[in-house]
Formats: structure tokens, sequence, C-alpha cells
């Protein structure tokens, strides 16, 4: 008996705890087969139809799947999916491709497929998914280069490829993967709600294409829209629609049950790593790191503590920062467009952050120089560096986290589970920490006239206490990933400790065993070493680059693993 009531007009998950009425003779059974055999599938209607010339002109015959009328304020157009009428043709997917001229590979319409119930009484629901056309659209508030925008009149969310330049970040915050990146073409595409169809009273493709009739253009009330994404019921496995609040309407007549899941549910796999956003943010993040313990090195121990090596490091921070950026445009489609980047500063963090480190490189070209300007005569107009190096220092050290910051927000923002503010916060500030501090131990170390009153030096101790420490830390939180295994709910998190412990065990093995290695035991080596131990001077600083190399390694199979195991949120899928 089912305690939950069923919206005509809207997808529910009531409660059934009876199984369906079986036969009671094998008459009844005989005459109900025959009876469902008299039944025409979606297709032997649609056939029949037209083979008695029973149709009409078709713009008269689809007009009636569209609204008569254009939105009025307050309103817009919405996909509305009878969920009892979808047999999962997928005509609607080869409509889409075909009469969007999509290429080979390009979907931007998909059919899924729900199941649950009992044994003794099972439930499965086909489901046609495309671009919800939100109220509040992700993509477009993500965007770094203003490449969506949403009709004032119609509500649809249209993107503009010739704004585009592939980055890719409308993929990542869209909950639903509605966007889809065309690599041949390098840029992002999606469903448009064939507006230029629409404009001229003709029907969408899947609309057109649909053999029942499951799909329609409905008009619907933004303020009820609203209201409805509060209960938080759109379709399972979904993500939250008030997130982004979509549009389409799902309807059923039937009882569903409760623990109805994507087919797709229990299944996870890799994810796609991003290589060069993987070397943006570690080396940005090793770049700022460096910048910033130098100057709390001068803040805490006096100027003395870098005067033999502040110009070294600065200089080796500077190229590594300057690398991460030139990383950063080998992740774009069309990187001769990355200057229209800074249009989106209104609403998008990805465009604060490459404000923010592009004032961090002016800043921090600056302060490097300002080391090297005494000594080189062709850099004699720039003189006066020399005694802006302080003011300097602090504005690179500002503006590098500045621009961390706005990494966090760039991922934080997609409001993903295993991307959350803090625990991205943590890890990218982690990683700061340790390439900062090892990248400063290595230069000092290589830098050195006296290797053995170096060990002995506050600065030196501290830096490397420091380095075991904050490597420690990062590992214990990395490593806590793994107790929801134990947990019997399939969440987000669980699916990343599942991919870690299973398809990526070789990465992640690896990244413990340098982080250790690099942050924790040489380190450690070095810190309790004593002057008179006999080491020699190209050991510690072989030593010193080793534990540089390591802890480098370790932070990039991190960050491999922030991408390659982050689960994509998207709509129900099938059996694959």
């Amino acid at each position: 008996m089912s305690v939950a009531k069923v919206s005509d007009t809207h997808f529910r998950l009531p409660i059934i705890n009876s199984p369906p009425k079986i036969q009671d003779s094998n008459k009844n059974l005989l005459e109900a087969l025959l009876a469902d055999q008299q039944k025409l599938t979606a297709v032997e209607k649609f056939s029949k139809i037209h083979e008695e010339h029973a149709l009409p002109a078709q713009s008269k015959y689809y007009r009636d799947l569209i609204p008569f009328e254009k939105p009025k304020p307050g309103q817009q157009y919405a996909f509305e999916v009878d969920l009892d009428a979808c047999t999962a043709c997928k005509a609607c997917v080869t409509a889409c491709h075909s009469l969007n001229g999509l290429d080979e590979d390009e979907v931007w319409r998909s059919v899924g497929l729900l199941h649950g119930g009992t044994p003794q009484a099972p439930a499965q629901q086909s489901v046609t998914t495309a671009c919800h056309h939100c109220l509040d659209p992700a993509c477009m508030t993500g965007c770094p280069v203003k490449a969506y925008e949403k009709d004032p009149v119609t509500g649809i969310v249209k993107h503009l490829d010739d704004q585009c330049i592939g980055c890719q970040y409308c993929v990542l915050m869209c909950p639903y993967d509605a966007p889809k990146f065309n690599a041949e073409r390098g840029i992002v595409r999606k469903c448009d709600m064939c507006s230029d169809r629409l404009a001229n009273d003709e029907a969408p493709a899947c609309v057109q294409s649909c053999p029942n009739g499951a799909i329609r253009i409905t008009v619907i009330d933004q303020a009820q829209a609203v209201q409805e994404s509060q209960t938080n019921v759109f379709l399972p496995g979904a993500a939250a629609p008030e997130i982004t609040i979509p549009t389409t309407t799902y309807k059923t007549k039937k009882s569903l049950p409760r623990n109805m899941l994507p087919a797709d549910f229990y299944q996870v796999s890799r994810e796609h790593s991003h290589p060069p956003l993987v070397a943006m943010l570690v080396l940005t993040q090793l770049s700022v790191g460096a910048f910033c313990v130098s100057l709390a090195l001068n803040e805490l121990l006096g100027e003395q503590a870098t005067r033999d090596f502040g110009g070294h490091s600065a200089t080796f921070a500077l190229v590594f920062g300057l690398a991460a950026l030139n990383a950063s445009l080998l992740h774009l489609g069309r990187p001769q467009f990355a200057f229209r980047a800074f249009l989106g500063l209104k609403t998008s963090w990805l465009s604060r952050e490459i404000l923010g480190f592009s004032l961090f490189a002016g800043a921090a070209t600056l302060y490097a120089a300002s080391f090297w300007v005494p000594s080189i005569p062709a850099l004699a107009p720039l003189l006066p560096l020399g005694l802006l190096q302080t003011p300097l220092s602090y504005a690179v050290a500002l503006s590098g986290m500045l621009g961390v910051f706005c990494s966090v927000m760039v991922y934080a923002a997609t409001q993903r589970e295993h991307w959350r503010g803090g625990l991205t916060g943590f890890k990218f500030t982690g990683t700061a920490a340790v390439l900062g501090s090892s990248t400063v131990l290595m230069v000092a170390l290589l830098l050195s006239r006296e290797h053995a009153a170096l060990l002995l030096t506050r600065g030196f101790r501290t830096l490397s206490a420091f380095l075991c420490v904050s490597m420690a830390l990062k590992l214990a939180v990395e490593l806590s990933m793994f107790r929801h295994l134990r947990r019997r709910s399939h969440s987000t998190l669980k699916r990343s400790a599942i991919l870690m412990a299973g398809e990526l065990k070789g990465a992640t093995g690896w990244r413990f065993a340098c982080g250790a290695l690099g942050g924790i035991v040489l380190p450690a080596l070095s810190l309790f070493s004593a002057p008179n131990s006999g080491v020699s001077s190209e050991a510690l600083m072989a030593m010193a680059v080793v534990a540089f190399l390591f802890c480098l390694a370790g932070e990039f199979l991190e960050r491999y693993l922030f991408f390659a195991a982050a689960p994509a949120s998207k709509m129900p899928g099938g059996l694959s």
C-alpha cells in the first residue's frame, strides 16, 4: 500500500510495501497475456498513424508539443518528460545528434535507467535528460569569458561558441553534466532547446522525434520552480535541485519504489586527471609557499636568516610560478583567446584566480629583480627597486595568498563533496607549506658555505620541523579518506576512497611513499644529524635535493588523485 501521494505532474518517490497482485488462475493469466499482445508499441502506433494518413501537416501535429504563447514575465520555457511514455528507444538522442549536426562522439541528450524495488516486485524506469536550463545556471556563473547567456524572454541558457576559450570550467560547475567539451573544436557546446526552431514555432529535435510524445516544451512559473527546488526532490542519483534550480519537469502516474537508483550508481571509474591543471596548481602553490616561507623567516629571525640565499630562492620560486602560469594555457581548447578570461570577474572564481596570479607574477618578478639590480649594470635604471624590497615582499605574499584562495574557491564553488572548501583549502595550503619549506631548505643547503654550522641554526631547525609536521598532517588528512570504505552508504567520498584503494592504488601508494620520504624521513634525518657526525657537505646537499624532489613528486600525485578520484556529478546513466 502506498503511503505517499503521487502527483500526475511531478516525479515523486512513494513507498511501496505490497507486491503486485498475482493472477489466481491460469485462465486469468492467459486472458491478460492475450490482451497485452494486442497492444502496439510506441513505434508501431506511430507507423500506423502514418499508414492511415491520419497525420495533419507536420507543423500542426508537433504544434501540440510546444507552447502557443511566449513566456510572460516570471515564466520561461522548460522540458517536460512523461516518464510513463518513455521507452528508452533513444530516438531523441539520434535526432538531437542529427538535426544539430553534432560531431561523431558528441552527445547533448542521453537516456539513463533507474531501477529498484524488491526481487518480488522489481521496477525500472528509463529517463531522458539534456540541459535543464536552470534558473541559476552554474555554467553561466562560472564561465570566465561570459560565453553563456540566459535569454530574458524564454529563459533558455545558450552557449556562445565564438566566445568560448575551452577552459571547461562550466563542465565542472554544472551538477548535471550538460555542457560537453569538444576536443576537436576546442570549445564546449550544449543543448539550447533548439531555440531557432522554437522561435519559428517548430518543436525541438528531441520533441519531434519521440514516437510516444514523451518530451514536450512547456511554460513554467519561475517562482514555483524555486519553491519546488526546496523540497530537494528531482531524480534519484542527481544533484540536489536547490544548487541551480533546474526547470525540467518529470511526471509519472506510477508509484515508484523509494529505493530507485541509477543503473550506474555503484559503478566507479577514474575521471580525467587534467594534467595542465595539476601542474598549474602544484607549481603556483610551490612558488607562493617559497615566497611566504622566506618572508616568515625574515620576520621571525631577522633579514640575516635569508641573507645568503634570498635572491636565489626568490628567483627559483619565480621560475616555477611563471612555468605554472604557462602550463595552465595547455588546458585551454583555444589558448589564443586566453586574454578574455578577465571578463567574468563579477561572477567567476576562475577569472579572479587568473587576476590574482597575474598580480602575483608581476610582484614576484619585481621582487626577484630587486636582488640582482645592484650587481648588474644593465639594470641600473631599476636601482629604486632595492629600496622597495620589503614592501614588494609583502605584496608578493599577499597576492600569492589571494591567488591560492581563489584556487580553492574555483573548486569549492562546484559544491561537490570531495572538493568542499575546508578540505580543498587544507590540501592547497598544505602543498604551499610543504613545497615552500622544502624549496627554501634545498636552496639554503645548496648555497651555504658552512653546512655544519647551518644545521645548528635556529632557522634551519625550525623550517625542518615545520616541513615534517606539515607533511605529517597532510598525509593524515588524506589517509582519513579511507574511513569512508567502512560506511554502508555509497556516498561520493566512499566512491573516491574505492578508486584510491582500487583502480588508482598505484598512484595512491606512491603518493604516500614520496610524501613520507621527502617530507618526514629525510628532513628528520637532517634535523637530528650532528654537525660532527661525519656526513659530508655533498651528502647533505644531495639529501636536500632528493627530499625536495620526493615532496614535489608526492604533491603532483596528490593533485592527480584530486581530479582522477573525484566522481563526476551527473544525471542517471545506464548499464555499461
